[in-house]
């Protein structure tokens, strides 16, 4: 069984976070998840698509449109705590058959200073990412605390994406030790 990933890139603005994996498997349907969809639609494998969210005071913080919205998003989260969900969704159209969840973290941002902030911003890493940052980004200083899968807050909860698609009999072996 072929396997494809799609990282399925798509606003969402409403309230509920936790409907983000049905939004993605209604992009899947809709035919909006580029190659993975068509491949899926002819009955080709397995597509993984998925996506996440920051959420602030029952706010969604998607990916900064700029440099200023990337800064303010930082100032907002600086030294608080919010919740960042990522939702996966499998489809198999070969078989008629979907799966989908929603994985939340919490996580404490550290209170790091307008320099530090500035310089982040400045080095345009921020602007491709939920919520303005990257847990891995700048050796993990942005972050002062973590409860939840670190690879959800990455961007794809590792386990949980193994527990989804084994549904579909599509099996990892454990990571080899270097």
């Amino acid at each position: 069984m072929a396997l494809l990933g799609s990282k399925a890139g798509f606003g969402l603005s409403g309230g509920v976070a936790g409907l983000l994996a049905v939004f993605a498997t209604k992009k899947f349907h809709a035919g909006d998840a580029g190659t993975g969809f068509l491949l899926a639609a002819r009955g080709a494998g397995v597509v993984l698509g998925a996506d996440t969210v920051v959420v602030l005071d029952g706010q969604v913080l998607g990916k900064p449109g700029g440099a200023g919205e990337a800064g303010a998003m930082l100032r907002r989260l600086r030294g608080r705590e919010h919740e960042v969900i990522t939702g996966i969704a499998a489809v198999d159209a070969g078989r008629g058959r979907e799966a989908s969840r929603a994985v939340v973290s919490r996580v404490l941002m550290a209170d790091y200073s307008d320099a530090t902030l500035d310089a982040y911003v400045a080095s345009g890493a921020p602007l491709d990412k939920a919520g303005a940052y990257a847990i891995q980004d700048l050796g993990g200083a942005l972050v002062a605390r973590l409860v939840g899968s670190y690879t959800n807050v990455v961007g794809l909860p590792v386990e949980e994406t193994r527990e989804l698609l084994a549904g579909f009999g599509v099996l990892f072996s454990a990571p080899q030790s270097p």
